[in-house]
């Protein structure tokens, strides 16, 4: 769990580590997860219970030079020597591609916010139920400019071309919250309103009237564990 959001707004909501929980258990209900406030400095001894890893979103910057970053991308290249299973989504999805040796920069086009539309360009065996079209929530102001060389772009959308990577079959990401629900996304609008501005903000709830592919996309994600699991 990377989010450093401790606002009275984030108070009020679920936290990462159980929306992300939510997110697999929707699909795979007898499945159980344990968090690890890694933004806390607070990391697993070992991995080796369990079967995978999340990395979830968070407003800090991969590029921020904390210490727990730094650790986090010591974790993850340890990790990927391993062929560990790992997804992250947004920050996580970030910080893969940073410690497996790609860039993270300002998104050219500023904030992106609301429901995007992704483009699958290569379909990995775990993503055959999604639609061609994956509707997913957004909201970040930095992203992947320069993917890791042994990156597999998995899907664009507009303003992001890389929004999705894969690594082999033991790393799977989106630049995108599909842990988020429509009522979070909804409430996330209002608050960041004033960072937003008038017109991304009315962009972003025009873009809401309709829903994320929140199951197909979970489902996806459970596949890929259960298949980095097979390959192990």
């Amino acid at each position: 769990m990377t989010n450093t959001d401790e606002s009275a707004f984030a108070q009020r909501h679920p936290r990462d580590g159980e929306k992300f929980t939510d997110l697999v258990q929707r699909v795979r209900p007898g499945w159980t997860t344990e968090v690890f406030p890694v933004k806390d400095g607070v990391f697993p001894e070992t991995l080796e219970p369990f079967d995978g890893a999340m990395i979830t979103g968070s407003p800090a910057s991969v590029n921020s030079g904390a210490e727990w970053t730094a650790r986090l991308f010591d974790l993850i290249r340890e990790l990927h020597s391993g062929a560990f299973p790992i997804f992250g989504a947004c920050f996580g999805h970030q910080a893969i591609a940073v410690a497996l040796g790609g860039r993270v920069s300002p998104s050219p086009g500023g904030w992106v916010h609301g429901l995007t539309r992704n483009e699958i360009l290569v379909r990995r065996d775990w993503m055959r139920d999604l639609p061609e079209e994956v509707n997913l929530y957004a909201s970040h102001a930095e992203q992947v400019l320069e993917p890791p060389a042994e990156a597999d772009i998995l899907a664009r959308s507009e303003g992001c071309p890389i929004s999705g990577m894969a690594f082999g079959r033991h790393i799977y990401t989106t630049q995108h919250h599909p842990e988020m629900t429509h009522d979070f996304i909804l409430a996330l609008t209002e608050e960041m309103a004033g960072i937003l501005g008038p017109d991304l903000t009315r962009q972003a709830l025009t873009t809401l009237q309709e829903r994320s592919d929140m199951d197909a996309f979970a489902e996806s994600v459970a596949k890929f564990f259960e298949q980095a699991r097979e390959e192990s």
